[in-house]
């Protein structure tokens, strides 16, 4: 029996007794209350969610994310869009953007990882940022652009093939660009996918990642969705990184999900999947998260915004 159903059936007795939260002490009290109201902290979005369709046009969508109860979201990329354009439209909705993913490489003369500390925090106080998250490690060695074109499997393969070494070499980026970064007042996470978890000997891509980063310089992002899907327990996986927590990705996944390596997932609306939120996400607030974002992975079988709007529903009203 599991410890979220033990406290589902005690707080149902109160209830049938007729005791108000009042009676039964500030802890019970605290527990009737919404989670992200207990913990005072909005609930985000990841633009990815909404696709291509978000930067078609930001005042609209930002109005809609507004109407729904988002307060907070996360940029993906910047869409080929000047930053100030979208820190505009989200001022105007009454949106903050707390994040920023920066990939690990420059495309189209965008800023990646590894370009001036100086650049990157002009951009992070431009969108009003203080974090950002490399989304991915660098293409392992392996690796081909295929000739077709279809990168997504020739990426999963190099990843299955990526030795101690690759990892190391990631760590040691992260490592180095936090503490380049840190002067300048930002924050570096890493975002897990579920690519990280092959296995390499008696470990993981992820353990020697982790082991080799720098605690005090590099958090996570932790993908829930991803985590499932690499057969990984998010509430075991919380506790071992507890401190250093920072983001996490409210992902849900359905039961037909088969454990993989290959990004691949059968996604969920949050709270319509497999995942007992009401016990994963005290533990990720116990770890140290600061921000939490609904992201979900296509097909929908729903359009984007209608699963944003319920992903919210759910969880504004979630106790736990």
């Amino acid at each position: 029996m599991s410890s979220s159903f033990d406290r589902r059936s005690v707080l149902t007795g109160f209830a049938g007794l007729g005791l108000a939260a009042a009676d039964c002490g500030p802890a019970m009290a605290a527990i009737r209350q919404p989670f992200f109201e207990r913990i005072r902290r909005p609930i985000g979005l990841q633009l990815y969610t909404l696709g291509e369709e978000a930067a078609k046009d930001f005042d609209r969508v930002f109005a809609r994310l507004v109407e729904i109860g988002y307060r907070d979201i996360e940029l993906p990329e910047l869409y080929g869009k000047n930053p100030a354009d979208i820190k505009a439209a989200a001022d105007r909705a009454g949106l903050a953007i707390s994040c920023l993913h920066i990939s690990a490489y420059s495309i189209g003369g965008s800023l990646s990882i590894s370009s001036e500390p100086q650049s990157i925090a002009d951009l992070l106080k431009t969108l009003g940022a203080s974090d950002t998250v490399l989304p991915m490690s660098r293409m392992p060695p392996s690796f081909k652009m295929p000739k077709d074109g279809n990168f997504e499997p020739a990426m999963v393969r190099a990843f299955a093939e990526a030795d101690a070494d690759h990892w190391k070499r990631t760590a040691d980026l992260l490592n180095e660009r936090a503490s380049a970064l840190r002067p300048y007042g930002i924050r570096l996470s890493y975002h897990n996918h579920n690519v990280e978890f092959v296995p390499i000997g008696k470990s993981t891509g992820w353990e020697i990642l982790a082991d080799a980063t720098d605690p005090a310089l590099v958090t996570f992002e932790t993908d829930i969705g991803f985590l499932g899907a690499a057969g990984i327990d998010p509430v075991a996986f919380l506790r071992r990184y507890s401190g250093r927590i920072r983001q996490v990705h409210v992902k849900d996944i359905k039961p037909t999900t088969k454990i993989n390596y290959a990004l691949e997932m059968d996604s969920a609306v949050i709270g319509e999947g497999k995942f007992d939120w009401a016990t994963i996400l005290p533990e990720a607030d116990k770890a140290g998260a600061k921000y939490y974002y609904v992201e979900m992975e296509p097909p929908y079988g729903i359009s984007r915004m209608e699963a944003a709007a319920r992903s919210f529903a759910y969880l504004a009203k979630l106790r736990a």
